[in-house]
């Protein structure tokens, strides 16, 4: 296994030199499994469309392979370097090789070019180098030519570079007042500014006329929607305080109702005096207070005593010797026994 994290195992010693060395491991990997061959396993990824010589299918520009790097040539000292890949198509073997010569690359084997050229000048690219033809000589005098007209183009240029050189020069040779010059253009300029803004504000204050209309005023989608959600929260938020409000009123008016119940009941002084004098008897407010204190009908008093004779019947039937039937005699006539009537079984 390689090392890392500068982990050295406990049999390792110096003379060993490197962990790569020690564990017999190389510093790329399984990528230089064969480095002895000269060949390196690199990433390749394909110049230009190509078409497989064996599949016949078409591979396009920028497919990457795990292609087998190796030397094959040198271009003066330059290095003629051959990529190896295999087409994921069909396992077939295609070679590409550099051009130093033409600053290219080629299809060496397997592979045929896709022929896809264009010319950069009618392309709008730029035009590295202008390719000569050996059989057709550029003339002599056109060369001259255009040597003159870029002399004369260079010169003007450099004239008009110094003209900007010394205006730039005789404009700052003083730092201290070219600073000052433009801090006090820069001071009367936010004078008039500020007047202007001034002046502007009062009238819009004057007329009334609002603020000024700025971006976020602007309609915008975005803008929609936070209105949108604004106005359906201003409108739960009116519609609750209108419930809140008609919850207010109700419990107002109740109020006043009881007051005004208090206040339209008669005291006990004033009903005597009116009934003393004019002899006739005043009407009593059905309260809670008036039916406690009022004597109960005689129908209500027997049933509370049969009540309250049945009760003692139940808990005790032979109260003081008595039987029921004698107690019935004597004092319940006409009562009703618990779970029976007087007039036959229940």
């Amino acid at each position: 296994m390689q090392g890392f994290n500068k982990y050295y195992p406990p049999d390792w010693v110096p003379e060993s030199g490197s962990l790569n060395a020690y564990n017999g491991k190389h510093a790329l990997g399984d990528r230089a499994r064969k480095l002895d061959k000269g060949i390196l396993i690199v990433r390749f990824e394909l110049p230009y469309n190509i078409w497989c010589d064996n599949c016949k299918n078409h591979i396009g520009q920028g497919v990457r392979y795990n292609a087998e790097k190796s030397k094959v040539g040198m271009y003066y000292t330059t290095p003629i370097l051959n990529f190896r890949c295999k087409c994921h198509l069909c396992q077939h073997w295609f070679e590409i090789r550099t051009d130093p010569a033409n600053t290219r690359y080629v299809v060496h084997s397997g592979a045929r070019q896709q022929n896809s050229e264009w010319d950069p000048a009618e392309n709008g690219g730029v035009v590295l180098d202008t390719p000569t033809d050996p059989d057709n000589p550029p003339d002599a005098f056109e060369a001259l030519e255009r040597t003159e007209t870029k002399k004369v183009r260079a010169l003007s240029a450099a004239g008009q570079l110094h003209a900007l050189e010394e205006l730039q020069s005789a404009r700052w040779s003083d730092p201290y007042a070219a600073s000052k010059a433009l801090r006090s253009s820069f001071r009367k300029e936010k004078t008039i500014r500020v007047a202007s803004e001034g002046r502007a504000e009062g009238v819009r204050t004057k007329y009334a006329l609002g603020d000024r209309i700025t971006k976020e005023d602007l309609r915008t989608p975005a803008r929609e929607v936070v209105d949108e959600e604004s106005r359906e929260w201003e409108a739960a938020k009116r519609e609750r305080e209108r419930r809140e409000a008609i919850k207010m009123g109700k419990r107002k008016r109740e109020g006043e109702q009881v007051g005004w119940r208090e206040e339209k009941r008669p005291p006990p002084s004033s009903s005597t005096s009116t009934s003393s004098r004019t002899g006739k008897k005043a009407p009593l407010a059905l309260t809670a207070k008036s039916l406690a204190t009022k004597r109960p009908s005689k129908a209500v008093q027997s049933l509370a005593e049969r009540v309250r004779l049945n009760s003692a019947l139940k808990a005790d039937p032979f109260r003081n010797g008595v039987s029921v039937g004698k107690l019935k005699s004597r004092e319940l006539e006409g009562a009703v026994v618990v779970g029976k009537r007087a007039d036959g079984p229940a």
